[in-house]
């Protein structure tokens, strides 16, 4: 088992194993963002929220109504 230590130790080898992690990671959160439809629907209404009037977003009170 140390000899697996001293093989990941160097960078060579270590540089790898983490480009492959973190390309499944990144893989892995693409895939959960935009594999449920709700989630996608929910997520894409969002990129709207700049554009929106403040007063669209402010709670209604019952005194408003």
């Amino acid at each position: 088992m140390s000899e697996f230590f001293m093989w990941f130790t160097r960078p060579e080898n270590s540089k790898l194993f983490v480009l492959l992690l973190f390309f499944v990671v990144y893989t892995l959160i693409l895939l959960y963002v935009f594999t449920n439809k709700k989630r996608s629907n929910r997520l894409e209404s969002y990129k709207n929220i700049p554009f929106e009037d403040g007063e669209d977003m402010a709670p209604k009170s019952k005194d408003n109504e």
